[in-house]
């Protein structure tokens, strides 16, 4: 008789226990929903990217290379060399035509077989100071023609602008010119000799 009573009562216990937590499991989820559904909603900012202006730059062009001139400056046409005698009170120039017994530079000079005769003068190089002041003028050079009939020793005698001033400036240049000339050597007795105390005057002249 017990154990009737108690099977029932135990499955009834177990169903009303069943209900509770159904009813229990419903009342959690809706509490759940309603809290989700009073929830304040946040709005997410809208991300905006400022426009910027796009820079060109622009790769200049290199300046294109001058044309080279056809045909390049003329020379400078060399200073003539004035081999004629000049007016210097006294002073013999070369080329110089001795005769017997004439004493030149301390040398006596008798007769020969032949006199030295000038075969290359060489014009001097215009000095750059001089030109591009326009000075003219001359310079007398003295030197010894050797048996070789090479110049050697050459210094300079006097030299004038075309003014009439002294100057050094044509010094160098003449010194330099009358180093390349070139004779025929002086004859005596069929042997070349030495001639010392021959002059030549350099004229310094701008061509026009």
């Amino acid at each position: 008789m017990g154990s009737v009573i108690k099977y029932p009562l135990a499955i009834l216990l177990a169903a009303v226990t069943t209900l509770s937590l159904f009813f229990l499991m419903q009342a959690l989820i809706a509490m759940g929903t309603g809290e989700i559904e009073k929830g304040e909603t946040r709005k997410i900012a809208d991300i905006i990217m400022p426009e910027r202006e796009m820079e060109v730059i622009q790769e200049e062009e290199k300046p294109e290379k001058p044309d080279e001139p056809e045909q390049p400056p003329p020379d400078l046409a060399p200073p003539p060399v004035d081999t004629s005698v000049p007016d210097t009170g006294g002073i013999s120039m070369a080329p110089v035509q001795v005769s017997a017994n004439v004493n030149l530079g301390g040398i006596g000079l008798g007769a020969s077989d032949g006199e030295y005769l000038p075969i290359v003068k060489v014009a001097p190089i215009y000095p750059s100071r001089a030109l591009s002041r326009g000075i003219e003028g001359y310079v007398i050079v003295e030197f010894t023609v050797n048996k070789a009939g090479t110049v050697t020793d050459p210094f300079v005698v006097e030299a004038f602008t075309d003014k009439g001033n002294p100057t050094t400036i044509f010094n160098n240049a003449a010194v330099k010119a009358a180093l390349k000339f070139k004779y025929k050597p002086k004859i005596i007795d069929g042997e070349p000799v030495d001639v010392a105390g021959v002059q030549n005057k350099i004229t310094f002249k701008i061509a026009e």
